[in-house]
């Protein structure tokens, strides 16, 4: 089962070796509205391997956007990705834009 929030698709996933724990629990920001995707409650860590971002929920969390429903993501390990859409003209997929 995946959930998504927005241009946010956050799916089960195992977290690889490597990967660094941030120090905070924002998954992405609005570009055009600047409000941001985040974690706030139940107990989750937040993790980078290059560009790819990974979640580990160790107690039922709380995913808030001000404009999307809120999600509530069971415990678990993650893999957070953004929506795409392909753009026909420029023969490219691109990040859709929350």
């Amino acid at each position: 089962m995946y959930y998504q929030q927005g241009d946010v698709l956050v799916m089960p996933s195992s977290i690889p070796i490597g990967a660094e724990k941030q120090d905070h629990l924002i998954v992405a920001e609005g570009e055009v509205t600047g409000h941001r995707h985040k974690v706030v409650s139940g107990r989750a860590a937040l993790y980078l391997l290059g560009a790819a971002m990974y979640l580990r929920v160790l107690e039922d969390a709380k995913l808030f956007h001000d404009e999307h429903r809120e999600i509530i993501l069971p415990m678990g390990d993650y893999a957070v990705n953004f929506v795409r859409e392909y753009d026909h003209f420029a023969e490219e997929a691109k990040r859709v834009v929350d």
